[in-house]
């Protein structure tokens, strides 16, 4: 008997509707993990899982062993391939994608379209691996509709209305279950590390590098996405002193800018104005800490180099929160010592003969004034023809006298390179510095947005009796990247960014992402240890948390069973409908008898109500049908004959 069962079972085949929401919600799992997987393969899955559903639409069938088995090789190959191996996130992730395209090749009995879409739910939960934002949880969710549409869709008095009525179960589960969700976020215990500890450098959005070469900047500044807010203790500082140091490139070889790795050690600098600050950084998958101007020391968990840049002792892999001080008016590094200066100093050989032209002449002219060769180079990039643009034209071997002589265009980098170059050709020292330049006030937040487009590069040179100096030779070409921000920088290549509501808005819905990443990401161990606190009870250990999460799963149990048993649908629904019917119609005259059945009560109705005979007639056959014709009534036609019954008006009798 259990064997014959277990074959019967077997050879259950699916509705077409079923495998329509099965390969609606594989679609899904798909464009969630798009973003991080290899475009070709997101592609091919794609194109399979078309294929699939054309042929079980119009040549119904099982997909052939044979044919499964060197797809799968074909997969297991392609993300080899593509990552070198198949463990870690984003090549588990892309086989367990293959996989689930790959199980519908085999889904036509019940068991394998719930397996499926139990496999599609836990990959959306992989997709929170990539990205916890308040957009990618909400689109997870969405991702939940169609897998619980098709679970619902395998009970079997479910019939198939149209897609859209059909969702509709599935956002009321899931609305149901938003209460329990929120509670068991906040009760279950969390560990004081993330679970799955460590990340991947080449996941890593484009960010600011420990190098610089013509165009490294160039994704950067049209990356509309926030870097940094930075809060401070009292005002802010002025748009034009918004400099925040990320890296110091010490090191030309002709084309590439590197920092010179040196050791932690204290920052020499005299402070005579400071600042006190609080920045929440994004996560960068890299160690620098973004510092207003000039820190002066470093935050926990991190240390200080003597040219101002900080480094944490670990990578930044989630939202980071540090306060720090800065100067904003100092002598920083007032004495260099020899080989420091030599580095400072140094160019390679062979590279840019007319920039050394140029630059010894000037050194000739004004002698050992050097704040004078400082301004002449200035007045070059203000009065000598030079532009600002994100699509420079390529400069050659040469790259500086290209720029300097020939094209004269290009951004930031551009200018802070070709500056910087100059002054150590005519012997004052000086190096590049990277980081974030600008950023957008926010007055309800009251926090600075640093954006990745306010990404910047400008020079430091060392001035006898002033130490290290900013020179940013950028403003001289446009001083509204300075005063006014990127978004004036940009111009007309990026004139949608220049709309004054739609930058408006997107500042504005920061406020939502900081709450977020504030309220939700940021809820670890210790906040949540300090949850009972504006109760009295300062510290929260995990056996009151686990006592707060039992008690609270036995109110939404009991809140769930008292609903259900007040909500306790009619045991059958065809003759609840009949009996509204009889009350409708005694309310129009016509009584039903007590030795009087259904039919020839609805007889004697319509010889009452000749008017209404067709409506009585149609309403008398469909309850015949449904209580004695039919085993098992199918959810659509109790559907039809309720609502035939809500639609009934009969007229009262004369």
């Amino acid at each position: 008997m259990i064997g014959f069962w277990r074959r019967a079972h077997t050879h259950l085949r699916i509705s077409e509707r079923t495998f329509d929401l099965l390969c609606l919600t594989a679609a899904f799992v798909l464009a969630v993990h798009a973003d991080h997987l290899p475009v070709l393969l997101t592609s091919s899955l794609f194109v399979a899982l078309g294929l699939r559903w054309w042929q079980r639409k119009y040549r119904p069938g099982r997909v052939p062993a044979w044919l499964k088995v060197p797809m799968l090789v074909i997969l297991v190959g392609a993300v080899v391939l593509d990552y070198g191996n198949l463990f870690g996130r984003e090549p588990g992730s892309a086989l367990a994608a293959g996989l689930l395209v790959l199980k519908l090749s085999e889904s036509e009995a019940p068991r394998d379209a719930r397996v499926a879409a139990a496999f599609a739910c836990f990959l959306l939960m992989a997709a929170l691996l990539f990205g916890q934002s308040m957009v990618a949880t909400f689109v997870v969710a969405l991702g939940l509709l169609p897998a619980l549409t098709t679970w619902r869709s395998l009970e079997p008095t479910q019939a198939s209305p149209s897609l859209p009525r059909q969702l509709l179960p599935a956002f009321g589960l899931l609305a149901a279950s938003l209460p329990l969700a929120l509670t068991a976020f906040v009760l279950v215990p969390r560990l004081t590390t993330p679970l799955w500890g460590a990340s991947n450098q080449q996941t890593a959005k484009t960010g600011l590098s420990d190098h610089m070469s013509p165009s490294d900047f160039t994704e950067l500044l049209t990356d509309d996405s926030a870097a940094m807010r930075v809060s401070f203790d009292g005002p802010p500082p002025e748009q034009g002193q918004r400099y925040f140091r990320a890296f110091v490139m010490w090191d030309y070889d002709g084309k590439d800018w590197k920092r010179v790795d040196r050791p932690p050690t204290t920052i020499p600098i005299e402070a005579h104005a400071t600042i006190d600050y609080r920045i929440s950084l994004e996560p960068t998958h890299q160690h620098v800490l973004p510092t207003l101007d000039v820190p002066l020391g470093a935050p926990d968990g991190a240390q200080p180099r003597a040219d101002g840049e900080v480094f944490a002792d670990k990578p930044v892999d989630e939202v980071r929160d540090y306060t720090l001080s800065s100067a904003v008016r100092y002598r920083f590094e007032p004495s260099l010592d020899i080989a420091t200066r030599m580095r400072a100093l140094q160019l390679p050989e062979g590279f840019d003969p007319r920039t050394h032209a140029l630059a010894a002449q000037w050194r000739q002219v004004y002698g050992h004034n050097d704040g004078r060769i400082v301004q002449a180079a200035l007045n070059l990039f203000h009065d000598g023809g030079f532009s600002y643009t994100l699509l420079p034209a390529p400069l050659g071997r040469d790259a500086i006298d290209d720029f300097l002589f020939n094209t004269r265009e290009g951004f930031c980098e551009h200018y802070a390179s070709a500056f910087t170059v100059l002054m150590r050709a005519a012997g004052i020292p000086a190096r590049v510095v990277t980081g974030f330049q600008g950023g957008f006030w926010n007055k309800l937040g009251q926090y600075l947005l640093v954006r990745n487009a306010d990404a910047h590069a400008w020079s430091e040179v060392w001035l006898e009796g002033r130490g290290w100096v900013r020179v940013d030779p950028t403003g001289a070409v446009r001083p509204q990247r300075i005063t006014q921000g990127a978004a004036s920088a940009a111009g007309g290549q990026l004139p949608w960014y220049q709309s004054g509501m739609l930058e408006s808005m997107r500042n504005q819905w920061d406020i939502v992402n900081r709450w977020w990443n504030q309220s939700v990401i940021g809820f670890d161990a210790l906040r949540q240890h300090g949850l009972l606190t504006p109760f009295g009870i300062r510290d929260v250990d995990t056996g009151m948390l686990m006592k707060l999460l039992t008690a609270s799963v036995a109110v939404f149990g009991a809140a769930g069973l008292c609903w259900a048993l007040w909500r306790r649908p009619e045991s059958d629904p065809a003759l609840a409908a009949m009996r509204a019917l009889e009350r409708k119609l005694a309310h129009a005259g016509v009584v039903r008898r007590r030795s009087e059945g259904p039919q020839h009560y609805l007889r004697r109705a319509a010889r009452a109500l000749p008017g209404q005979r067709a409506e009585l007639d149609h309403l008398m056959r469909c309850y015949i049908e449904l209580r004695y014709a039919t085993v098992e009534p199918t959810i659509e036609s109790l559907r039809s004959f309720r609502q035939a019954v809500r639609n009934f008006q009969p007229r009262r009798v004369v």
